[in-house]
């Protein structure tokens, strides 16, 4: 029997090479993939609301399968796979996304108007990632650079390495991140403040959210809107917002749970019954 399909987003900034412990610890029993790099592409290019990276997801999605995928997004990935869900329900399962909060109410009205008054590159995180270094003289150097933050030293052995094998490229004094920071930048800038009218329920698919206990993004945005989509398909578990690089075998064992019972309510298994395990007796 053939493994359901997954569909993985990443997180801004982080290519989907970073993951490689997460996906380790899930290919038992899902066909995984993914687009290394999102925003990336001139034909589509960062804008205001992501409109063209929501695009790029559904012709990646009409261009690998033929068939509904289960979606699962960190962060951005989640966002945009919460958006890409309502705009093409026909190409989705269902949908985890991983400390995505719903940026909604009067929270995205407040953030619809730093973006009016021009100031959006003025706030954090987006005034924090333009600034952020980006070339080093060999990759060792870099992996010492982001040893020495706290954020990284939480991640799970081995995490940053897979960051610096598949972040780094070739630059003239040394390399450089893949990733770049201006488009890391434009995606935190051009953050949705539409989400209110996308999340009304019914949704059309299954979705279910599994925070970090310390995510400070999740803590920004607040509970309400997210608890409201996802009803009871809602979980908080141990760590930050960065938890499927901190602890992945918990991340993927969460995350296998969830799509579990989101495709059970739904009634959408279709013969493609996960393998029960004994974790998640």
């Amino acid at each position: 029997m053939s493994k359901p399909k997954l569909h993985f987003a990443h997180a801004n900034s982080y290519p989907a090479g970073v993951y490689r412990q997460f996906f380790a610890a899930l290919e038992q029993d899902f066909d995984i993939q993914a687009l290394d790099m999102h925003g990336h592409s001139t034909h589509y290019p960062v804008s205001d609301g992501w409109p063209k990276l929501v695009e790029e997801y559904i012709s990646e999605l009409s261009a690998r399968y033929s068939e509904p995928v289960i979606l699962v997004g960190h962060s951005l990935g989640g966002m945009l796979s919460l958006m890409v869900a309502r705009a093409r329900p026909d190409l989705v399962r269902c949908v985890v996304m991983l400390d995505a909060p719903v940026v909604a109410g009067w929270r995205a009205l407040f953030w619809r108007l730093i973006k009016l008054s021009g100031n959006a590159f003025r706030v954090p995180p987006a005034k924090n990632s333009i600034r952020r270094r980006n070339v080093w003289p060999d990759a060792e150097a870099a992996y010492q650079h982001f040893a020495g933050k706290d954020i990284f030293a939480a991640w799970a052995p081995g995490v940053l390495h897979d960051y610096i094998s598949s972040g780094l490229k070739p630059h003239p004094e040394g390399v450089q991140l893949r990733f770049t920071r201006e488009v890391e930048t434009s995606i935190y800038a051009s953050l949705p403040h539409h989400l209110s009218r996308l999340v009304k329920r019914p949704f059309p698919t299954p979705i279910g959210f599994i925070g970090g206990t310390d995510s400070w993004e999740t803590s920004q945005s607040g509970h309400t809107h997210t608890q409201a989509l996802v009803g009871p398909h809602f979980r908080i578990i141990p760590g930050g917002h960065l938890f499927p690089m901190e602890s992945p075998e918990l991340a993927a064992q969460e995350t296998r749970a969830m799509i579990v019972n989101l495709l059970a309510e739904a009634g959408k298994e279709s013969g493609k019954k996960l393998p029960q395990r004994r974790s998640f007796a």
